[in-house]
């Protein structure tokens, strides 16, 4: 190398910061060797290596700072290194080990969830490919609430750095993260890592376009290009992409090109679908030999590189002794951090306050949003239609914009991924966010963000990162909807470990229950019942009720009876219980009313956590039950719940658990007479009630 590009690399990076560079990127070549040479216990557990990302990676994971924030991908050991992550610490998580610091064992290798001192926080995401750069423009909105409302830092300026491989751009909800980084001008850089693979395609079959070519129809995404197998050209454009970032507050994209020199996975091995030539041709940039001979154009020497190779190798094999000595996680463990723990324990405030007049489910639970916000600087509040001047295609969130802002208050696109999954990423950096899916028949693109991202976000991180998310899911038929928006959904969420689902059915338990729900410091879907909102549909008058307080709240997992049953007929034998939630509370109470007192109304109120202490108390006390639900029956909730109650209160039951709910069709059907025929309502709950009193 001649002497002009000598001085034009001292000048640009510091040699100390070469030397840490190649030092980390000599570690980085050498545990990957070593988990080859020990396949045997390496490749018990599926692990990807940074191999021929090695440069692109550790120049962003030494510049990013300790207030910023970061979404790596699973291939980014090499980033994880750079933020000074140790090979001993990648390795517990490598052998699924106890003492591992991202997980304790329970999440793949290099998928870290950090929040340490000193360290860029890094919450949990997924190996869904492309899946975090929803939850990372989540964090970056969430920054930029924060600041426009003046509770960040005044010295602060973090920024999101989420790493993607080329091969997720094409994922659509990739585009949805862009579309709103560029639409809220937000501060995230997306590091776009292109080796020009995907497992055995390669870009050229998968793709028409690269990410920087992609994101040439963002406008307001400003874009680069690197080599990213060349350290010292990384190190300034990571540099500069970070100021522009930093101080711009707005998006841009790193379009970094990468060979491939490992493996995809252990489990997938490049020799099963790659040729020699196209290995060949990688090898000819690996960022390794590519900064050792930059160490020599600076005047170190053949001793000096191999001193520092020489430490690197004995730290990584030191590291390797001690991690496959370490101890596994005690399988008493197993069933910690499913959620983190709530505060709301008891039922507080007061539920008819005297001065207080009735009000509908949606006034309620606009109200309850309200004193929220009011409270708690926070909180924000986004979804389709919420803001501007609609306020909610229900009114549900009638004015809130204009009293708060459209900072605070607004409408998204029509993006059910990104209005799910940012939550994770606004939570993550202390918003508390309350979002709306308009309708539950259309919750389904925002599902692969629930399950990936949100539900699993508490466990597989120890507790470091749950998700504090209410969404709000206006559910049910109401009278000719239609099949997109009367659909019921709680049993395919009541699937879903890590989440929490909630379902009032009168106006004190909105607000009761919202506010349980805000405070809870996990994911909670708040299920409201359309036809309830405004108790118009016959026989749901009841739902309207006295406004409680500003301070009511309920804890999620404690059910209610609407309606008990006479002493004299639960002391003969002749009573039952109908267990139910929303409008078939409505059903229920009805049916009950030509039964003469033998029947209970247990409203659940929460489908998870479910109150099973007053469930069996009410079999024990009845003896025969009914589990009743709008949703079609097979397959559902309510199955799963008779079945439950049968084998565990099999010595107190009298009669079979009933069950009674929607006719089982795939939609409900325009035609009102049809939809009638469909769904449960009093008399066919009446119809089934005489025949369980009867055994």
């Amino acid at each position: 190398m001649n002497s002009t590009k000598k001085a034009d690399i001292t000048a640009k990076i510091d040699i100390d910061i070469l030397k840490k560079a190649y030092s980390l990127m000599f570690q980085a070549k050498t545990m990957a060797e070593t988990y080859e040479e020990n396949k045997n216990i390496c490749n018990k557990y599926v692990h990807s290596t940074s191999r021929g990302h090695e440069a692109i990676q550790l120049a962003a994971g030494m510049l990013l700072q300790p207030h910023d924030f970061a979404a790596p991908y699973y291939r980014d050991e090499s980033m994880l290194l750079g933020m000074g992550i140790t090979p001993y610490e990648m390795m517990l998580q490598l052998m699924a080990k106890a003492d591992d610091i991202f997980s304790g064992g329970r999440t793949y290798y290099a998928h870290p969830s950090l929040r340490k001192a000193g360290f860029p926080t890094i919450p949990h995401q997924s190996s869904a490919t492309g899946m975090q750069a929803i939850p990372a423009t989540g964090m970056a909105h969430g920054l930029s609430y924060l600041a426009s409302q003046g509770l960040l830092k005044k010295e602060d300026s973090p920024v999101v750095l989420c790493s993607l491989g080329d091969g997720a751009v094409t994922e659509g909800e990739v585009s949805e993260a862009f579309q709103m980084a560029v639409l809220k001008k937000l501060p995230i850089i997306y590091l776009i890592q292109d080796n020009g693979w995907g497992i055995s395609a390669t870009g050229d079959e998968m793709r028409n376009m690269n990410a920087y070519e992609f994101a040439a129809g963002f406008k307001g995404m400003e874009r680069m290009q690197v080599n990213g197998a060349d350290f010292i050209a990384s190190y300034e454009s990571m540099k500069n992409a970070l100021a522009y970032v930093r101080y711009e507050r707005g998006p841009l994209l790193l379009h970094a090109t990468c060979p491939l020199l490992g493996h995809h996975t252990s489990g997938v091995r490049k020799e099963w679908y790659r040729s020699e030539k196209d290995l060949d041709n990688h090898k000819k940039d690996d960022p390794i030999v590519l900064l050792k001979n930059y160490l020599y154009a600076v005047d170190l020497t053949e001793e000096a590189v191999m001193l520092i190779e020489q430490d690197a190798a004995e730290e990584v094999a030191q590291a390797f002794q001690k991690a496959l000595h370490a101890r596994d996680p005690d399988v008493s463990t197993l069933m910690q951090h499913e959620f983190a723990p709530t505060t709301v324990l008891e039922e507080k405030g007061v539920r008819t306050p005297p001065t207080k007049e009735k009000v509908v489910m949606v006034d309620s639970a606009l109200h309850a949003v309200d004193e929220i916000l009011q409270k708690h600087p926070e909180a924000l509040l986004y979804g389709q239609d919420v803001g501007g001047k609609l306020g909610g295609v229900f009114r549900e969130a009638a004015n809130l914009a204009r009293k708060y802002g459209s900072d605070r208050v607004f409408n998204t696109p029509i993006q059910e991924a990104y209005i799910i999954g940012s939550t994770a990423g606004m939570s993550a950096v202390g918003c508390k966010p309350i979002v709306e899916i308009q309708f539950a028949d259309y919750i389904w693109p925002g599902l692969n963000q629930l399950v990936e991202e949100l539900s699993k976000s508490c466990y597989l991180s120890e507790g470091k990162f749950p998700v504090q998310a209410l969404i709000r899911v206006p559910i049910g038929a109401y009278g000719g909807g239609g099949p997109y928006h009367s659909g019921s959904i709680e049993s395919t969420l009541l699937t879903i470990k890590g989440i929490k689902v909630v379902y009032p059915s009168n106006a004190a338990d909105m607000k009761g229950l919202l506010k349980a729900s805000f405070y809870d410091p996990n994911p909670v879907i708040l299920l409201e019942h359309k036809g309830l909102y405004w108790s118009k549909v016959a026989g749901t008058e009841e739902a309207k009720t006295i406004e409680p307080d500003a301070d009511y709240i309920i804890p999620l997992g404690k059910a209610s009876i609407t309606l008990a049953a006479s002493k004299d007929k639960v002391a003969e034998g002749t009573s039952a219980v109908v267990i139910t939630y929303g409008m078939g509370v409505y059903w229920a109470k009805a049916a009950a009313k030509s039964m003469d007192g033998a029947i209970e109304v247990l409203d659940l109120r929460t489908l998870n956590p479910l109150d099973w202490e007053a469930i069996t108390g009410a079999v024990k006390r009845h003896g025969k039950a009914l589990i009743l639900t709008e949703e079609p029956i097979s397959n559902s909730f309510a199955e799963s719940l008779a079945g439950r109650i049968s084998q565990q209160c099999f010595q107190h039951l009298d009669a079979p658990v009933m069950t009674l709910g929607a006719k089982d069709l795939p939609a409900i059907p325009l035609n009102v007479k049809l939809e009638i025929e469909m769904l449960p309502n009093a008399d066919k709950v009446g119809k089934v009630l005489k025949d369980l009193l009867e055994y």
